[in-house]
């Protein structure tokens, strides 16, 4: 399960070309690759996401019944 999120938007662009970096994209909020699901809370010991957020199964299920389409995500460091 996974929800995507709409970027870059043209805000985004504009900063990275000012930046002179890449915008890249197809970012996620997202549970465990299959059969991954028992690493729960161990998958945090290490990025292994490529610039999405990886959660728990549990809590990508929960994410996902409280948030609807279209919902503003706000992504700081």
């Amino acid at each position: 399960m996974a929800l995507h999120v709409t970027y870059p938007n043209s805000e985004d662009v504009a900063h990275a070309r000012a930046l002179g970096v890449s915008t890249d994209g197809d970012i996620m909020i997202h549970g465990l690759p299959n059969r991954l699901g028992w690493l729960g809370r161990l998958q945090r010991l290490r990025d292994w996401t490529a610039g999405c957020i990886a959660v728990t199964d549990r809590e990508i299920e929960e994410i996902g019944r409280a948030v609807p389409d279209g919902t503003v995500v706000e992504i700081t460091p």
